[in-house]
């Protein structure tokens, strides 16, 4: 698998660290855009290559490539040109500029011109409506194009010019694309900063400040902190929280009266343990293991239903002493229930291959008979009945 350069292997090994050690698979949507700027498209290379870094087999890798239309198949110009025909743009023209733009370059759908410059496909929403009709140049925007605009951004191309975007950074091949979705940045020295935002875009920003519209409490100037210190500050509210709940319960257990203990005679008896006797551990008591876990019957029948189903780390664990939480199985039955239970299955011995329990030979004969005799009689019966009605 020479196909692919060191840079590029390199590129790789930082898109698999972004994520964590189990999560590995997550990095394939990068990786394929990364496989892609190498060779302007995802050949059977790439999809090895995909699969060998994250482990996968091929198919797995196959399956995405070929669900999501941005991973070409199949070799792809500099430069991707993709008009919007869906209700909108196509209302207001997308598909007479499609049409006119398949018959200039003598190209179809997906299909790339003789010279390698140029791919064309017909696009079913580029997520502008309110620029339409739109066609985008390797993802970049060209707002409400007509045929002449089209062909003359399409000549440009050909000729070797960069025509300048309505809205976005400077255009770029294919493949540096790709390089930025695999999420690095454009190197390119004042590309991001070209281009502005469309008018349609800032429409809402501006009607907001001509009615003195604002979010309460909002300062631009407040900065962005990083992800360290939003951490830090997350666990530092966490342990606050922790400490009024333990000082909250500590403060609970100190004003709560002691009941005396009833004896058989009515007296009171005495509470606690014994001198010099240590009380019992709930461990020592139960014979379990597990840590003593609060009861979490102060939550709500909706909470607590909803930890039994999709349980957590923070979720009680069943078995830990003082620890009641409900469950959608079925209770067990008691003692006698389950040795009726028992007996009844010893006196009904499951049915063997050949025919069901209780189905002998004898039996049959015997119901067959029965059934004869049933018959008879019930035939003598109606003959006296008949005789009778005549004689009367």
């Amino acid at each position: 698998m020479n196909v692919f350069t060191e840079e590029t292997r390199a590129r790789a090994r930082e898109i698999v660290a972004r994520y964590p050690a189990d999560r590995s698979r997550s990095a394939l949507l990068p990786l394929l855009h990364l496989v892609q700027a190498e060779e302007g498209y995802v050949s059977p290379a790439g999809v090895e290559f995909c699969a060998e870094v994250l482990g996968l087999n091929k198919a797995q890798v196959g399956a995405v490539a070929t669900f999501y239309t941005m991973y070409k198949r199949k070799p792809t110009g500099d430069f991707l040109v993709s008009v919007c025909t869906n209700t909108m743009c196509n209302v207001l023209g997308g598909q007479e500029v499609y049409d006119t733009l398949v018959e200039h370059l003598g190209v179809g759908h997906d299909e790339t011109t003789a010279d390698g410059t140029i791919t064309l496909e017909h696009a079913e929403c580029l997520a502008a409506c309110d620029y339409g009709p739109v066609m985008t140049v390797n993802y970049d925007f060209f707002d409400k194009v007509d045929p002449q605009t089209a062909v003359g951004v399409v000549d440009e191309l050909r000729a070797g010019g960069r025509p300048m975007p309505t809205r976005g950074a400077r255009l770029c091949t294919l493949k540096e694309m790709a390089v930025q979705l695999a999420g690095f940045a454009d190197e390119r020295e004042g590309a991001v900063a070209d281009g502005g935002p469309g008018e349609a875009s800032l429409r809402g920003l501006l009607l907001a400040q001509q009615h003195n519209i604002s979010v309460p409490g909002f300062d631009p100037n407040t900065p962005i902190r990083s992800k360290a210190d939003a951490d830090k500050a997350a666990a530092e509210a966490k342990a606050r929280a922790e400490a009024a709940e333990k000082a909250k319960a500590e403060a609970a257990a100190k004003q709560a009266p002691t009941a005396p203990v009833k004896g058989g005679d009515g007296a009171s008896a005495p509470t606690g343990t014994p001198p010099g006797t240590e009380p019992a551990r709930p461990e020592q008591a139960t014979g379990s293991t597990a840590p003593d876990v609060k009861a979490p019957d102060d939550k709500s029948p909706q909470v607590r239903t909803a930890e039994t189903r999709q349980p957590d780390a923070a979720t009680a664990v069943p078995d830990a002493p003082g620890t009641k939480v409900p469950s959608d199985a079925v209770p067990p039955a008691p003692r006698d229930a389950q040795e009726a239970e028992a007996a009844g299955a010893a006196a009904n011995p499951p049915a063997g291959d050949g025919k069901p329990a209780g189905d002998e030979a004898g039996a049959q004969e015997r119901n067959l008979k029965q059934a004869e005799a049933g018959a008879g009689a019930s035939g003598a019966g109606s003959t006296g009945a008949n005789e009778t009605g005549v004689q009367k």
